[in-house]
């Protein structure tokens, strides 16, 4: 009996590797997880390098600041199946060289978030943009090292770009933002937030090229003004959220026709902030009728 059961008895390791442990259990540890596993033996090393091959998404966020850039790149070294790659958090590290292997053997990428990856260069947008032509969610904050040349590259390849973040890249002006919204009209989320070069022009443009456009961040950008929020309402019909703070050149007589239409604005009305202040000083707020 004690030699039946024995042979009954089934490990881990015993289930169909690519059938079964990678498709319905790996796929839901956590990254930081998976990492552990593999130094528990040599057969859990080899089950986790096949995960790894096959995962369509990357996601190091988590864990980025405690990973060695040599353990990035072994881990990737066999994947030509990526579809989403999440860099944020590894900006200590990560450099081109560790990245431009990965966009080469991975033209299906479909998200990229560099955010925050200082240590890049225009080279690894450039590389993207060449290797990944079904882009379509790209994140770049703070990644001042993006120039001109490099997203007008991104823009001649990666025409069906659906959202790109470029919060904070402040070598950009209104010709390289111009050039996108004229070649990537399939735009839905842009964010050009603190970055002092946009002006009227690119917002303007945004608005004549991107129909579907259905979320803008200006926050920050000091030289827009009313005439291209007004462009905006006229030529966006879709858009849902807009965020103007810190604009102080945008004004409730461009932002009120966007709110009868139920856009959500990061600014509130002026009798709204006057109430606010009000209530700061007296420690309650007056009733008023706002339907007067």
């Amino acid at each position: 009996m004690g030699e039946e059961a024995k042979m009954r008895t089934c490990h881990l390791l015993d289930l169909p590797w690519e059938d079964v442990l990678v498709p319905h259990i790996l796929c839901y540890l956590p990254l930081q997880h998976l990492v552990s596993l593999q130094r528990v033996s040599k057969q859990f090393h080899s089950l986790i390098q096949v995960y790894l091959a096959n995962c369509r998404t990357f996601d190091l966020s988590p864990i980025g600041p405690c990973i060695p850039k040599e353990a990035f790149c072994s881990m990737l070294k066999d994947n030509k199946v990526l579809q989403s790659l999440s860099l944020q958090n590894c900006s200590d590290w990560v450099t081109d060289k560790e990245l431009l292997p990965v966009f080469g053997q991975n033209q299906h990428l479909q998200r990229v978030d560099m955010s925050g990856c200082a240590w890049l260069t225009r080279h690894s947008l450039v590389a993207v943009s060449l290797s990944c032509t079904h882009l379509q969610h790209l994140g770049l904050a703070h990644c001042e090292w993006v120039d001109s040349l490099s997203l007008r590259s991104l823009a001649d390849h990666c025409g069906g770009l659906q959202s790109i973040d470029l919060t904070a890249c402040r070598q950009l002006k209104d010709d390289a933002i111009c050039y996108l919204a004229k070649k990537c009209l399939k735009l839905r989320s842009l964010s050009l937030a603190v970055n002092a070069n946009v002006t009227d022009e690119s917002v303007e443009e945004v608005a004549k090229n991107c129909r579907g456009l259905e979320q803008l961040d200006l926050t920050g950008c000091l030289r827009v003004r009313n005439q291209s929020i007004r462009t905006l309402a006229e030529y966006c019909p879709k858009l849902q959220s807009l965020k103007v703070n810190h604009c102080h050149n945008v004004t409730e007589s461009s932002l009120d026709p966007l709110r009868k239409r139920n856009v959500v604005i990061d600014v509130e009305p002026p009798l709204q902030r006057a109430l606010v202040l009000l209530q700061d000083v007296l420690g309650f707020a007056p009733f008023i009728n706002l339907q007067i």
